[in-house]
């Protein structure tokens, strides 16, 4: 059987991305030397030097190494250049996974790959917003919420807009005026964190979302 040493993820739904990755690198990889043989890279932080170096390393002790390019679809002109002859002719040692999450940012680029790579197709789920994370929050559930804040902050929402979504949402919650009041004061604690340089905003945002999703004592 012929190994397709390139794949191809399209799609925002990152838990089944996450899933297929892990059968891959169960698949490749020994776990006593995966730490030497898998990198995963951002394409907005990837030099084209810094991507050659990485298809370039050997194995270390395992028949493959595999490289993950998150965000594909961003990656720099010369490096995006370098991938569509590379997929060509890949390595056979290096298994390279380009990952995309914003397909309509990606068209030239997924029909200039498609068809040298092995194709995984995830739900094109709507992407989350700060109504996404209140209810979240409102469900109790920190995790999922920090993750889609994450998210927000990583495609470039800004804090204040996060901040004013969510007390557009508390605003209309049926909480009691007791829970109610508490909630804003939260808001109005990070925003002053934020503002005076007391906390980076993402370390404000992800204190906020953690006190706002319940637990018994709030972080000082």
């Amino acid at each position: 059987m012929v190994v397709k040493m390139v794949y191809l993820f399209i799609g925002i739904d990152s838990s089944f991305k996450d899933i297929q990755l892990k059968a891959i690198r169960k698949e490749f990889l020994k776990k006593e030397t995966e730490q030497f043989n898998l990198d995963i890279l951002y394409a907005r932080e990837l030099t084209l030097k810094g991507l050659q170096e990485r298809l370039s390393y050997l194995p270390v002790k395992n028949p493959r190494r595999i490289v993950v390019i998150k965000d594909a679809q961003n990656l720099r002109d010369d490096a995006r250049e370098f991938i569509f002859k590379y997929v060509k002719e890949p390595h056979k040692e290096i298994i390279l996974v380009l990952d995309i999450d914003q397909r309509d940012k990606a068209e030239e680029f997924i029909n200039r790959v498609y068809r040298y790579a092995k194709v995984y197709s995830f739900k094109e789920t709507k992407q989350p917003d700060t109504f996404t994370l209140s209810r979240q929050i409102a469900l109790k559930k920190p995790d999922f919420a920090l993750r889609v804040l994450n998210w927000l902050l990583k495609h470039g929402e800004k804090p204040e807009r996060i901040l004013g979504g969510l007390r557009y949402s508390l605003e209309r919650d049926t909480a009691s005026p007791l829970e109610m009041k508490r909630k804003l004061k939260l808001l109005l604690n990070c925003d002053i964190d934020i503002k005076t340089g007391k906390l980076k905003p993402i370390f404000a945002l992800e204190k906020l979302v953690i006190n706002l999703c319940g637990l018994r004592k709030p972080f000082h």
